[in-house]
């Protein structure tokens, strides 16, 4: 049984349409040996092959074939166990030190709204951020695009290195294999598979909190570099309640977009989104795009 059960669950494994086969074989053999002919409308010349192949079909005196052991293949077909593939196994546990990072870039997002918490930060690091102005002295949308390739960097970097994608595609394959299982049962109208299917997808789901975990532990240590570097912005035009260096940001000029002519760095663009804002994304998305290819760095599970 236990070797009959081994040879069904990889014919099944390696092609979702072999159970339907394996089923066919089965009702046909009940009426005696079993030849291609009898199951030639229902089977492919490969799945035949695979099934004499892999001994589910034994010769029968050259008169057809018989099912090696059809109780043990009947079995192996409703056991739940051969039906769906095992959930991934993953140490995607978070350290402690990803907890703190977690922490600590929630905490940041208070700067968005108190200046008590926005100010402070932006002047530590206006001293690493600041000479690209002061002492460099490149425009304001040549500094967005610097933040967004330094930003972009490190991120695609960061996913690179703290995501698992060999996990993440064991996940999707995992709920890929369960929703052609469903799809086959039914079109062959098995009410009592798809129940099974149902519920095996419904752990799935659950089962994939752990695809999500992969996906979020890189983005929080992304927000602990970029929240600082978003607050400085803010800080430096002045976004909500004065500009932390006045002089600074009185000698910031507008920039001349397409369409929109001449527009202030905290002119709506985008309903409420801000040109300083559309402009950050517009050029992170492009250097993001850029080193991706130019590292071959794959960021999502093929």
């Amino acid at each position: 049984m236990a070797r009959t059960a081994s040879k069904v669950q990889e014919l099944v494994r390696e092609d979702a349409e072999m159970e339907a086969a394996i089923e066919t074989v089965l009702d046909r053999a009940e009426e005696g040996t079993v030849s291609w002919g009898d199951v030639s409308d229902e089977l492919t010349s490969g799945q035949w092959g695979r099934l004499i192949e892999k001994g589910i079909l034994v010769d029968s005196d050259g008169e057809g074939f018989d099912v090696e052991d059809p109780d043990g293949v009947r079995d192996a077909l409703e056991d739940d166990d051969l039906e769906f593939p095992d959930s991934p196994d993953t140490d995607s546990s978070w350290t402690k030190w990803d907890k703190m990072a977690a922490v600590v870039s929630v905490s940041m997002f208070a700067g968005y709204t108190f200046e008590a918490v926005r100010n402070p930060l932006a002047e530590v690091i206006h001293i690493a951020l600041g000479p690209l102005i002061t002492v460099f002295d490149l425009p304001f949308f040549a500094v967005v695009m610097v933040l967004a390739l330094f930003t972009g960097l490190y991120s695609t970097l960061l996913q690179s290195n703290l995501m698992n994608m060999e996990v993440m595609g064991e996940y999707q394959e995992r709920m890929k294999e369960i929703q052609e299982k469903r799809k086959e049962a039914k079109e062959r109208g098995d009410d009592e598979a798809v129940q099974r299917i149902q519920e095996e997808q419904m752990d799935a789901m659950a089962d994939n909190l752990g695809m999500f975990k992969e996906q979020f532990r890189p983005m929080v240590w992304i927000m602990v570099l970029t929240i600082p570097v978003f607050l400085w912005m803010y800080a430096i035009i002045g976004f909500r309640g004065e500009p932390l260096y006045p002089e600074l940001a009185s000698s910031i000029q507008p920039m001349t977009l397409p369409l929109a002519g001449e527009t202030g760095w905290n002119t709506s663009l985008l309903g409420p989104i801000q040109t300083w804002i559309v402009w950050y994304f517009v050029c992170s998305m492009c250097f993001t795009q850029v080193i991706r290819k130019a590292l071959n760095i794959q960021t999502s599970p093929t």
